[in-house]
């Protein structure tokens, strides 16, 4: 009850006192911190996917802005040998302000990115943004360019259709929860609904023989993950697990132990406030410990 009502508050809250709760959840405000997070993950046999934080860009020179950004990314992987790829949200190159604007320049992204070698992932945003991201999607894959990922929500009641919609392509799919707060028309809002409806994804994705990355913090579903792809005999180039970076870190660690490929989503920028705003209301307690730490209470 009182993580609910801080988190009521939270516009109220000085940003100083959100990046106490942050700081754990970005590499940094700059790439050499992404970079720096990087390599320590891969000392643990890990891999990340690189994301510059911003989204729901709205003027032309800063979709450019975001997309030079972007091809940053691209030079540091191949200049740092690093395991990783790049992670990007199509508004913040220009998705929203006008479809073709937005995917030339991803289109630019992800060609580049092929040209190197690597590969992109296009995140899914929210519910205004999901069939113009799919449509990306496919555009980007009969344009030529293979090196390209999408990811769906499990709380989205269209997902099972829309993975069905996208068999022929044989995408490789980042299947997560989702995040945003949506309408119930559209969304599943009961906790065990999501954790039903990410099983049935996820079977039908591993029975159609996709590459999924499996991206979820919750046990029951890791562990359904882990019977899943033993079941199916599948080799660990198969599949992977994913999670985000602080969070669960012994479970991430005994999950690499164990011989499975995981890979942490590494976000780094200026523009931390919005993503872990939403990092708080998915994982209200927290507000709980960031409360403790400020107040020094054990």
């Amino acid at each position: 009850m009182l993580n609910q009502l801080i988190l009521k508050t939270m516009p109220y809250v000085p940003k100083s006192i959100v990046y106490l709760f942050a700081k754990k959840y970005i590499a940094g405000p700059k790439l050499e911190d992404a970079i720096r997070v990087t390599k320590t993950l891969m000392e643990l046999n890990g891999a990340s996917t690189i994301d510059v934080l911003g989204e729901f860009v709205t003027t032309k020179e800063r979709a450019i802005h975001e997309k030079e950004m972007c091809m940053k990314v691209l030079d540091a992987i191949v200049d740092n040998k690093l395991n990783t790829y790049s992670s990007i949200k199509p508004t913040s190159l220009g998705l929203g302000i006008d479809f073709n604007f937005g995917y030339e320049n991803i289109k630019e992204h992800i060609s580049k990115a092929k040209n190197l070698g690597l590969f992109v992932r296009l995140d899914m945003e929210n519910s205004p943004y999901t069939t113009m991201t799919l449509d990306l999607y496919r555009k980007l894959r009969e344009d030529g360019l293979d090196n390209v990922g999408i990811v769906l929500q499990a709380y989205m009641r269209r997902s099972y259709d829309d993975v069905k919609s996208l068999l022929d392509y044989k995408p490789n799919i980042r299947l997560c929860k989702g995040i945003y707060v949506e309408a119930e028309s559209i969304a599943f809002k009961g906790f065990e609904e999501v954790r039903e409806n990410y099983r049935s994804l996820l079977d039908l994705m591993l029975d159609n023989n996709l590459y999924v990355g499996i991206a979820t913090h919750d046990e029951a579903l890791i562990q359904y993950g882990l019977d899943a792809v033993k079941k199916r005999n599948l080799e660990k180039n198969q599949y992977e697990f994913q999670m985000l970076l602080g969070v669960r870190e012994n479970r991430r660690n005994e999950i690499l132990n164990a011989g499975h490929n995981l890979r942490v989503y590494v976000p780094f920028g200026d523009d931390w406030y919005g993503y872990s705003t939403r990092r708080l209301k998915e994982n209200p307690q927290m507000v709980g410990h960031i409360v403790k730490s400020v107040f020094g209470i054990n």
